[in-house]
């Protein structure tokens, strides 16, 4: 017998047909084809649907379809029988849950989560969608147990989707507001008169919403009533619960703004999120490990995570990386996933803290030789075992590819360890130094066997060249730890394990660096290799007797083409571009600061093979004879380059190494524009307040605001409180205190130099200086005095420590308790203040702790106003009423001028609001936002401030990019300040939509001028073939 397509019974082909299935599954089919037929109706004449209101129908064909899915086993899902029912199925389950019959709904959504645990999702992926939205209709149904399976079943559906299903999906979630449907019924849980079920398949399908689509994150972080119910159920002690939220907290933490809302406070929260993580019930462990991560994803979370609960915390990452803790003896699957997620945690090691000491103090170091090598333990006497047997065990060890996939994260945390190293923590006293010797021994094979593959390897081989980059990278940041035994070690371990092929790999890394830079070539697949061979290069240069060899092989040559290629390439890419371990999927909103390497990681490792060269072969001559004479060809081209590095990256570890092999030339210190703005006041007598008087009697005058903030020890010490507040902590008491005991006048000691001195006023004011050897030899006993740390590590010439942020120009100190006291301490100095006055709102209540005015007015220094803008200069300087007036008075609002101040002192214009926040934002809030730049703009035309004009032209242009519809507000803004620029892009945005905004009135809101401003821009659209 031979079914139809239909589900009938044919003729003799049936045979033929059925093959491969058993006659019960075959009955069953019939029987499922002769239900299906009971509602099948052709509608229009045309087309065939399954459509009836018969209850008991609709009960027998959900119970004919779950029998079917029942028999379908193993390969059956694929046989043509099966496929070809799908469509009839779907189209009556379909029908039968918009009926909405509570009679039958649970039955049938219980087949929808059966059809899915069936069938492959390849072939109900196109009914998706069409079975999602009757779903999403139940979530609110009267019966709880309906509206629990609906959950249940969205949840298995939409795990389904492709990739490309996403944004249909977004879109209906979005129009049937399911995400405040979810909310609206977690919110009227009542765990004494509903299911506990209820509030976990709700929580577990809000979760999955929430970390597929990121925009949804906002309506659950934001919901002060869902947020207070999710504190109060976390401390519960029902496991399942926990759980529950666990995970629904995770997706709110991959929100950057989500992770700070749960962590404002978030003590109880994180010690249960620790006590899950130090469970015995794996899937609760990995939950806990899987929201910590949100919460560290950045060096401020993993800050206030380690001030929250350090200890414990490390604690439980440490027992989670141990393998040993599998009571079988194997790794399963679900323990490989809590290893996964403890390492990917305890990458946290990247940044310096007191974590660190922890790690160590817990044995970190067994337990990642552990993941390395798989029988370690069993090696007896490995005390005894010399250097030339601990590589050979190491090296055994490795062969056996033992858990290759948490490599990666072993190699980085071994490197983080080493480079966080406190130099004063004892190795031996916590037993460390046999598994470090170990590792490091592991890691250096690694990193030679990376060397000699990569003279073979395959450039799509990407996986195995990321493992690679992590092992050379973690033998890098050996052999420059600040734990002396730790770099010794490692220098002296790859040191044996060169011998054999050493000089012959390192001419292979210098050819291939040297092939790298001379091409046009910059896609990941050449730049990736490239980054291991800057790398080991690096490594290489760490050991003296390599060292010569590279001098001789034009290493200085092949570094400074290396670095002058990226350059001029612009390339900028993250190590997360190649190190894929170190992202974290899904996650939005993240405002953090980056790595210290940033986006430029090939600058970082150029520049600090580049600064092994420099510093260890005196290949640059006397700073002194340069800075005295001209500097030849060779030295003017490195020059530059590092000029360029320090000066155009934003990023502070390449910034770090090229100001510290600067400083080898006589250049100390990071120029700014802020610092060139500002050290125009340093040569200016006016607006002065302060003598430094040497005790030959030549004297300096300064602004004593100035020093206070980028020079504070400058000052006699009876100045300051005695516990040294910084004006962020000073109370007002103490600014009393402070502002009584200054004087104008301050007295040096005759140890200070007048050379030096100026110099140090040209770091404090410029922000660097420059210098020869022997003023150098006055300036850092000085600069020690002043405590200037930065400073005195260059004039020194220490290498740069990890992480070390670049000293900041900020001035946003004397905005504050510190500025304003400095100023009022000196009957003359508060006459120089200025006052700047914002238009008042009918709606805006004024009070000033300082003065009496009533309205919107901020205190500001003259002298900083004066070096900022050439049109301000000019007015003080005038002569007329304005420039002796206290107050200016501006036409903006007082949020445009809280902004053009922080620009003023920090040389930073405040973005607006972004990612979550700025996306629920309606038209008006996100107008009102922009209102402020649009003032800005205005102003900054007529005050000659070009960079804030630009900055915020680019910042509304960005704003419209993401939502054309304010273009039409924005462009009658633009025209009642004057813009016309500002306005003509506006206009551009609108063009697309000009005929839908003529046709639906909107354009009414605009002039005839602005009209046709409009319409020009469509029309010049339409010409382009737009």
């Amino acid at each position: 017998m031979r079914a139809s397509k239909h589900g009938g019974v044919g003729g003799g082909g049936v045979a033929e047909n059925n093959r491969g299935i058993s006659g019960h599954v075959y009955t069953l089919h019939q029987r499922l084809s002769h239900a299906l037929s009971l509602g099948t109706r052709y509608y229009d004449e045309k087309e065939l649907k399954w459509k009836c209101t018969d209850i008991e129908i609709q009960r027998h064909v959900v119970r004919s379809i779950a029998a079917f899915l029942d028999s379908v086993l193993g390969d059956t899902v694929h046989h043509p029988l099966v496929k070809d029912s799908v469509p009839q199925i779907v189209g009556a389950l379909i029908w039968i849950l918009q009926y909405k019959s509570g009679a039958v709904l649970s039955m049938a959504i219980n087949v929808v989560v059966k059809l899915f645990n069936t069938l492959p999702d390849s072939v109900l992926r196109q009914y998706i969608l069409d079975l999602s939205l009757p779903l999403l209709s139940l979530l609110s149904f009267h019966q709880l147990e309906v509206a629990v399976s609906c959950a249940t079943a969205l949840n298995i559906v939409l795990s389904s989707l492709s990739v490309r299903q996403e944004k249909q999906a977004w879109e209906m979630l979005k129009e049937t507001k399911t995400v405040v449907c979810i909310i609206t019924n977690m919110e009227s849980f009542s765990a004494e008169t509903m299911p506990i079920d209820y509030f976990q398949e709700m929580a577990y399908l809000l979760s999955a919403i929430l970390w597929r689509w990121p925009l949804f994150r906002y309506l659950v972080w934001n919901d002060s009533i869902l947020m207070k119910l999710l504190e109060s159920l976390h401390v519960k002690p029902n496991l399942s619960v926990k759980v529950a939220v666990l995970k629904l907290y995770s997706s709110i933490g991959l929100c950057g703004n989500g992770a700070k809302k749960l962590l404002e406070n978030g003590e109880a929260l994180v010690q249960t999120m620790v006590h899950c993580m130090d469970s015995s019930h794996s899937p609760f462990r990995v939950e806990g490990f899987r929201l910590a991560q949100c919460l560290a994803a950045d060096q401020q979370g993993c800050l206030r995570l380690t001030k929250l609960c350090c200890e414990p915390l490390v604690k439980a990452i440490v027992c989670g990386m141990n393998r040993r803790n599998c009571h079988s003896g194997k790794v399963s699957t679900d323990h490989m996933s809590l290893l996964v997620g403890a390492c990917r945690l305890a990458l946290i090691t990247r940044w310096a803290g007191d974590h660190h000491s922890y790690f160590w103090k817990l044995g970190i170091d067994k337990v990642l030789l552990d993941l390395v090598l798989e029988n370690f333990q069993k090696h007896p006497s490995q005390h005894l075992l010399s250097v030339e047997e601990q590589i050979s065990m190491a090296q055994e060890g490795l062969n056996a590819n033992f858990l290759l996939v948490l490599r990666p994260y072993v190699w980085d945390i071994l490197g983080w360890l080493a480079t966080h190293h406190e130099e004063g923590f004892n190795l031996y006293m916590h037993g460390n130094e046999l598994h470090i010797n170990i590792l490091i021994t592991c890691a250096c094979l690694a990193f030679v066997e990376s060397i000699r593959k990569g003279r073979q390897i395959y450039q799509n081989d990407i996986i195995h060249t990321c493992r690679n980059e992590s092992a050379s990278r973690a033998v890098l940041m050996m052999m420059y730890s600040p734990c002396k035994y730790i770099a010794s070690k490692t220098r002296f371990v790859l040191s044996e394990v060169l011998k054999p092929n050493g000089k012959e790999y390192l001419k292979h890394l210098l050819h291939s660096i040297n092939y790298t830079s001379s091409g046009d070539d910059i896609g990941l697949p050449r730049i990736l290799p490239t980054a291991v061979y800057m790398v080991g290069l690096t490594c290489y240069l760490g050991l003296p007797h390599y060292r010569k060899q590279v001098i001789k092989g034009d290493g200085m040559k092949i570094v400074l083409a290396f670095l002058k290629w990226c350059l001029s390439n612009h390339i900028h890419i993250k190590r997360q571009s190649f190190a894929p371990h170190l992202n974290i999927e899904k996650s939005c909103c993240c405002e953090c600061t980056e790595e210290w390497e940033g986006k430029d990681v090939l600058f970082l490792y150029g520049l600090w093979a580049l600064a092994q060269l420099v510093h260890k072969t005196g290949s640059v001559r006397n700073s002194q004879d340069m800075l005295s004479g001209e500097l030849n060809d060779k030295e003017a081209q490195l020059v530059s380059i590092l000029e360029e590095i320090r000066n155009e990256t934003s990023t502070y570890g390449p910034r770090w190494y090229a100001a510290y092999i600067l400083s080898h030339f006589g250049f100390y210190g990071f120029p700014s524009k802020l610092g060139k703005r500002i050290g125009k006041a340093l040569n200016m007598e006016e607006d002065t307040d302060m003598q430094l008087i040497l005790a030959n009697g030549e004297s300096l005058n300064v602004h004593s605001v100035l020093l206070a903030i980028r020079c504070p020890s400058l000052l006699p010490p009876d100045e300051f409180p005695c516990d040294k507040k910084t004006s962020g902590d000073m109370s007002p008491n103490d600014a009393d205190k402070l502002s009584g005991k200054l004087r104008k006048e301050v007295r040096l000691s005759a140890h200070v130099d007048c050379q030096a001195l100026q110099r140090l006023l040209e770091y404090a004011y410029f922000g660097y200086l420059e210098a020869g050897n022997e003023l150098v030899k006055k300036l850092k006993p000085l600069a020690k005095c002043c405590k200037l740390q930065p400073l005195l590590q260059l004039l020194g010439r220490k290498s740069p420590k990890w992480g070390t942020p670049v000293p900041s120009s900020d001035l946003a100190p004397a905005l504050g308790p510190l500025g304003q006291h400095f100023s009022l301490a000196f009957g003359e100095g508060a006459s120089r203040d200025i006052i700047l006055e914002a238009k008042a709102t009918e709606l805006m209540c004024w009070t000033c702790t300082v003065c009496s005015l009533s309205v919107p007015h901020m205190h500001v220094h003259k002298f900083i106003l004066r070096s900022s803008s050439d049109y301000l200069r000019a007015m003080f300087q005038s002569g007329m009423q304005e420039s002796h007036s206290r107050i200016i008075r501006l036409p903006v609002s007082f949020e445009a001028m809280i902004k053009l101040v922080e620009w003023f002192y920090t040389d930073r214009l405040p973005k607006p609001s972004s990612g979550c926040v700025w996306d629920n934002m309606d038209t008006e809030e996100k107008i009102y936002e922009l209102q402020p730049y649009v003032e800005l703009c205005s102003l900054a035309e007529l005050w000659l401030l070009e960079e804030v004009q630009d900055a915020c032209f680019g910042v509304i242009v960005t704003c419209m990019d993401s939502a054309r519809v304010l273009s039409i507000k924005l462009i009658q803004i633009a025209a009642r300040f004057s813009l016309w620029k500002l306005a003509e892009v506006a206009a551009e945005y609108l063009a697309p939509l000009f005929c839908k905004l003529r046709d639906s009135g909107d354009l009414e809101e605009l002039d005839e001028f602005l009209i046709d401003m409009v319409r020009a821009a469509s029309v010049r659209l339409s010409q382009r073939g737009g």
